[in-house]
């Protein structure tokens, strides 16, 4: 049965410096592509970019502050776009249908996140158990 629920949208950045360097730290992810500028720049790039990771989990956020965590079946993106330093990202989603999943009934939630400039920067989507089937 398709239904049309629009998720909140959730705003995130703009990515600063700090934020990746930290994000770094956090993940281990220490690529200097991602916070270092000159190594940015020698590898053809304007400047530093987000982790994908990074950005992953800002999208993951948009579902999980909609519907919790603990609802979470699964999650896939598709890279689409760099999430450049200062880009600021809003995440959209809207639930698409209701599915069995795994012999639960579930929301198959269609959800993409895209910067100030309308770039897509990754689009993917989630499958989270209805709040229906928890009753």
């Amino acid at each position: 049965m398709p239904v049309k629920e629009i998720i909140p949208d959730l705003v995130f950045g703009p990515f600063t410096r700090t934020v990746l360097a930290l994000y770094a730290g956090a993940s281990g992810d220490h690529n200097p592509i991602h916070i270092d500028s000159d190594f940015a720049r020698d590898a053809g790039q304007p400047d530093v970019f987000a982790q994908g990771m990074l950005s992953f989990g800002v999208l993951a956020r948009v579902v999980t502050e909609w519907a919790g965590q603990d609802r979470l079946r699964r999650f896939g993106v598709r890279f689409a776009s760099m999430v450049h330093v200062h880009d600021t990202v809003t995440c959209h989603g809207h639930v698409v249908e209701r599915i069995d999943h795994e012999g639960r009934l579930c929301l198959r939630v269609a959800v993409e996140a895209k910067t100030q400039n309308g770039h897509i920067a990754l689009s993917g989507e989630a499958i989270v158990e209805d709040r229906d089937a928890l009753r």
